[in-house]
């Protein structure tokens, strides 16, 4: 089984409000581009591993109602399984309100967390397999999905163990001059890294494995904010 978990949230054009998209269009129009990708890269793999089981599930806060039908009306001409689910932020009171720098952390910060908090609880109670946790701003190549079940398929057969694999490459990355290992996948390399964002590819075993680390990363606002992930890889 291989389970999209998409956050969505059209209502905030940037979790930094401060900041410019970089092609300065409507927050919408990246989350419907992006979830259409997706939708294009899971049809694709589909052909290529027909014994797969493939479902996507929307998270969504406070998008307009109009750009809600905009993403149920892709959902349901995909023909893949899938369901949208309202994220109610007041479920999640145990989110502490001030954070690591000893600052108040911001409403749009609290429903980010709230969302990766819901998201995290889906994949441990309805998810059997694959999981992949992404953010409604990435464009996807019509091949990137089978690529990643290719890869996650090989390299966790080379490895004997399973893995967390993130599809996008950050430039940042490349600023240290750290070792690393090269893997083949279908037709991409991978490497090795040791640090990335919210939006990975992981098994429910690891999601179950490391659950304490993945939820605390939710309840409390870190510095980075990622810190509790890189703590596990």
């Amino acid at each position: 089984a291989f389970t999209v978990i998409f956050r969505s949230c059209t209502s905030v054009n940037m979790l930094t409000q401060n900041k410019k998209r970089l092609f300065d269009q409507n927050k919408s129009e990246y989350t419907l581009r992006s979830l259409n990708s997706i939708i294009n890269s899971l049809n694709f793999a589909k052909k290529f591993f027909p014994s797969v089981v493939f479902k996507i599930i929307i998270v969504d806060h406070n998008s307009k109602k109009e750009d809600l039908e905009k993403i149920n009306d892709l959902l349901q001409q995909s023909k893949l399984k899938n369901s949208i689910i309202n994220l109610n932020i007041s479920e999640f009171k145990n989110i502490k309100k001030i954070n690591e720098k000893n600052v108040e952390v911001s409403n749009n910060q609290l429903s980010n967390m709230a969302n990766i908090y819901k998201s995290f609880m889906i994949a441990k109670n309805q998810c059997k397999d694959l999981v992949y946790f992404v953010e409604d701003d990435y464009i996807h190549k019509h091949e990137a999905i089978y690529e990643m079940i290719y890869a996650y398929e090989r390299i966790s057969s080379q490895l004997n163990k399973e893995l967390f694999l993130c599809p996008t490459d950050y430039p940042y990355l490349y600023t240290k001059l750290d070792s690393t290992n090269i893997f083949l996948g279908s037709n991409k390399h991978w490497r090795k890294i040791d640090e990335t964002l919210c939006t990975f590819l992981t098994s429910q075993k690891l999601v179950l494995k490391h659950w304490n680390e993945l939820i605390s990363m939710c309840e409390f606002e870190h510095y980075p904010f990622e810190k509790p992930l890189h703590k596990i890889y």
